[in-house]
């Protein structure tokens, strides 16, 4: 199961946070703020980790 872990203001950023915390071994998924058909550049998009796993992406994103 897959818990809300962050929001991101544009696909580029999110993105981006999938790319550190997936370099770190931790898995990551992002989806559109509305619907799943709405995969474009400037939708709001929601950043995705596994459940019970939300505290070693809070720990990678206290490194940088």
């Amino acid at each position: 199961m897959w818990v809300e872990f962050k929001m991101a203001e544009n696909l580029m950023l999110a993105e981006m946070w999938k790319e550190v915390l997936e370099a770190e071994g931790l898995p990551t998924r992002i989806l559109p703020e509305g619907d799943i058909r709405d995969w474009a550049q400037m939708e709001a998009y929601r950043i995705y980790v596994p459940k019970g796993r939300e505290h070693v992406a809070e720990e990678i994103l206290r490194k940088l």
